[in-house]
C-alpha cells in the first residue's frame, strides 16, 4: 500500500509515487543507421533515487552498470523534476539568492488550478550527464504516468550528444517502468533503453 511521503511539499504531490529508491534491470537496444549495422544490445542493472529537501523540486539520481563480469559502469544522471509554472518572488534563486514573500501555492485548491486541459500537470525536468551534456525536458504527469520530450540541450565542446529524446515513466503493479528513445544527429527517434524497477526504500 502506497503511503504519502512525510514532509512532501504540496507542489510535489503529483510526483509522490516516485519518491524513494528503486532498483531493477533493463535492456539497452539501439540500432545505428545503416542496413548492415548490427543492433547494440546489453542488459543492465539500475538504481534510481527520487528525493526532496523541502523545496519545490524532486532531485533525481540514476546509476547503472552493464550486467557482465566487469560490471561496467554506464553514465550516471543527475536531475531536477518539478511542476511547470512561472517563477515568483517566493522562489529561491538565481544562484543562492533567497526568495521573499509568501508562495502562491498554499492549498490543494491552489495546486488544482495548475491542472492542464488533459487533467494532469505540465512538468519540467533537467538532467546532467557526466560527459558534459545537459538536457531540458517539457512533459506531462497524469496519475502515475509521465511523458517527457526534450526541449533543449547544451554540451561542452567535444561532448557526445544526441539531437532529441523522449522518455516515458509509469507505475504498473507497483513497479516503475520506463522507456527512453533518442535521435542521433541526422537521425529520427529510435528505441534506446527500457527498464523495470522495484521500490527498495
Amino acid at each position: 500500500m502506497f503511503v504519502l511521503p512525510e514532509d512532501l511539499p504540496l507542489e510535489l504531490t503529483p510526483f509522490a509515487f516516485l519518491v524513494g529508491k528503486w532498483e531493477g534491470t533493463g535492456v539497452i537496444s539501439y540500432k545505428p543507421d545503416g542496413e548492415d549495422a548490427p543492433a547494440v544490445e546489453h542488459e543492465f542493472k539500475q538504481r534510481i533515487e527520487f528525493a526532496h529537501d523541502g523545496q519545490n523540486v524532486l532531485t533525481y539520481i540514476s546509476t547503472a552498470q552493464i550486467i557482465n563480469d566487469a560490471e561496467t559502469n554506464l553514465p550516471s544522471e543527475l536531475g531536477y523534476w518539478g511542476i511547470a509554472r512561472p517563477h515568483e518572488a517566493a522562489d529561491h534563486g538565481p544562484g543562492l539568492l533567497i526568495g521573499s514573500g509568501e508562495p502562491s501555492l498554499k492549498t490543494h485548491e491552489d495546486l488544482e488550478k495548475l491542472r492542464n486541459a488533459e487533467g494532469g500537470f505540465d512538468i519540467q525536468v533537467s538532467t546532467l550527464q557526466p560527459g558534459g551534456f545537459a538536457e531540458l525536458y517539457n512533459g506531462k504527469i497524469k496519475g502515475a504516468r509521465i511523458d517527457l520530450a526534450s526541449f533543449a540541450g547544451t554540451a561542452f565542446e567535444g561532448a557526445k550528444v544526441y539531437r532529441h529524446s523522449t522518455r516515458m515513466y509509469g507505475l504498473v503493479e507497483n513497479a516503475l517502468l520506463w522507456v527512453f528513445e533518442i535521435a542521433m544527429p541526422g537521425s529520427e527517434l529510435k528505441p534506446h533503453a527500457s527498464a523495470r524497477l522495484e521500490r527498495v526504500e
